[in-house]
């Protein structure tokens, strides 16, 4: 069943593969409705939205669901749970399909919260303690996203619809609420802690959530809204809390010794530069770094997933190390999408984050910001080494805990399909997105930057490194790196803070329900019965009787 669905998929991706080139090529944009509920101005309609942006990031979704479906028959083999992982994978990627093809604000609502509940239910599929405090924090701080669509939807009825083609007066409020929104499932700060705690989901999901799925939903919405950036306050906010989530996932990844958390950091990273280019106003640059970002990290996540099969399912990288003799297909495989990472020559993630960096460049003007760039590319290069030092070249203990394990087709033959997409992918769609080649007119000096930075993360990754192992950051900086700057911290907090207040709300309202409810005007009826019965036993009722009577004598006469 696992290899039926994986093909179907590739298959499919292949067929809006081809509807999206012909509708780039033709510059067709086809929308079919349905209408399904109308009340005055108002109309409810099921949209489906056809255009190159849709079929293409479509295209690159179904292909990696595809490929992780197919790996998933190996790495979910044994357990017996393993149908319902299928169905929940299989239910996830529609969640997303319905997200990608609405420009409707209610059908976006239902994939935005399919994928919320959907991940909730994977992020929890090992039944633990830590999974089900990681999908309980996950979970919330999607909740937050949630409840900003509903008030954008409340908001944007005085509009009279809820089509983004037709938002020409979005203004104030409801333009941050999506903001947020899109903040909310792309994990920037302060909402950033629940994107590593995910990672207690089993490799196949977080190979999908981590490239295509819910944390590119919240970067697809705003593509979709980029009107907004055309206003200076909007534009502001969002490049200022991308930055800051750039340079801290680059810090944190650097101390972090959990390899899936690393390339987990590594995606937060790669957000905040989709969200920065996004800012700025290039919403094309940020699609393209969206699918080639999408390629090479699915694949490296699945390799991840293969190595921590292969060494007993421990993820500690202290513990790994010369996976390369064990298996050199899959380390190889493993290098490429990591040069791919931090943008080697020719590779698909240059093509996306060169033309990135040398738009800021021309374009910005503040040296801090221009620094914070460089600092992050930096740390992108540093900690891509370093996760390959440990665990596939000597590393710590060079391979003792690495297991010489058999060709497992199902798992290794998608990662080489797509380790060789990944050699093409990002040239290829360059000519695609970008027919016209993107000039950017600078001097030489200011275009050899990007490589001057590769090969000073290098030299000093080699050379310098090893010598002082990060010293400086491990006395002072340990634990506030690698928590996100207490961000984990603080969103448990706020969450138990939050749940506790729940249940004193809702036990307040249960007794104040119970007050006036059916069990409070029976115990009123009694009581009043009682009262009622001894006024009319005891003697007060003829002494009252008789002073009404008198009072009525005494008004006659």
């Amino acid at each position: 069943m696992f290899l039926f669905w994986g093909f179907f998929l590739v298959g499919l991706s292949l067929v809006f593969f081809l509807i999206g080139l012909f509708s780039l090529v033709l510059m067709n944009v086809l929308l079919y409705e349905y209408m399904l509920w109308e009340m005055g101005n108002l109309e409810i309609k099921l949209y489906f939205l056809v255009d190159w942006m849709s079929m293409m990031f479509l295209a690159v979704v179904l292909f990696i669901s595809g490929m992780v479906v197919v790996y998933s028959e190996g790495y979910m083999e044994g357990d017996k749970n393993k149908i319902y992982f299928l169905y929940g994978v299989l239910l996830f990627v529609a969640s997303m399909v319905m997200l990608i093809v609405s420009p409707n604000m209610i059908m976006i609502l239902l994939g935005w919260d399919g994928l919320g509940l959907v991940s909730y239910c994977l992020v929890i599929f090992y039944q633990n303690y830590k999974s089900e405090n990681a999908g309980m924090i996950t979970v919330l701080s999607n909740r937050v996203g949630d409840v900003m669509i509903l008030l954008s939807i409340v908001l944007l009825l005085n509009f009279g619809s809820l089509d983004f083609f037709l938002f020409k007066s979005m203004m104030g409020v409801v333009g941050l609420f999506l903001i947020v929104a899109g903040m909310t499932k792309s994990a920037q700060i302060p909402f950033a802690a629940w994107l590593p705690m995910a990672m207690a989901a089993p490799t196949p999901v977080s190979s999908l959530v981590h490239s295509s799925t819910l944390v590119t939903a919240g970067v697809y919405l705003l593509i979709r809204l980029s009107m907004l950036f055309e206003i200076n306050m909007y534009s502001k906010f969002l490049l200022s809390f991308s930055f800051l989530t750039m340079f801290m996932s680059g810090l944190g990844a650097l101390l972090e010794m959990d390899l899936k958390k690393v390339i987990a950091l590594s995606t937060l990273s790669q957000l905040g530069l989709m969200m920065v280019i996004l800012a700025v106003g290039m919403k094309d640059l940020s699609f393209f770094h969206l699918l080639t970002h999408a390629m090479f990290k699915a694949t490296l996540f699945l390799c991840a997933g293969l190595m921590i099969h292969n060494s007993l399912g421990g993820q500690d990288i202290r513990f790994m190390g010369g996976y390369f003799y064990s298996n050199p297909l899959i380390s190889g495989m493993f290098g490429l999408v990591s040069f791919s990472l931090f943008g080697l020559p020719f590779l698909s993630g240059f093509y996306s984050s060169d033309a990135i960096l040398e738009f800021i460049y021309s374009n910005e003007k503040s040296l801090m910001v221009i620094g914070l760039l460089v600092l992050s590319t930096l740390t992108t290069c540093m900690y891509s080494l370093r996760l390959l030092y440990y665990s596939v070249w000597s590393g710590v203990l060079s391979g003792s805990a690495m297991l010489g394990a058999p060709f497992i087709y199902s798992m290794e033959i998608p990662i080489l399909v797509m380790g060789g997409v990944v050699v093409f992918f990002g040239s290829m769609m360059s000519w695609v997105v970008f027919p016209y080649p993107i000039l950017f007119f600078l001097k030489l000096w200011i275009k050899e930057i990007n490589l001057v930075l590769l090969l000073l993360a290098f030299w000093w990754f080699f050379f310098g490194y090893f010598d002082y192992k990060l010293y400086f950051l491990k006395i002072w900086g340990s634990d506030f790196c690698s928590s996100l700057w207490f961000l984990s911290w603080v969103t448990s907090l706020v969450t138990m803070k939050a749940m506790k207040g729940s249940n004193f709300y809702s036990k307040m309202e249960l007794e104040w329900m119970e007050e006036v409810g059916p069990s409070g005007l029976h115990d009123l009826n009694t009581s009043v019965s009682k009262m009622v019965q001894w006024f009319q036993m005891s003697d007060v009722f003829l002494y009252m009787l008789f002073l009404v009577f008198y009072l009525y004598l005494m008004i006659i006469f």
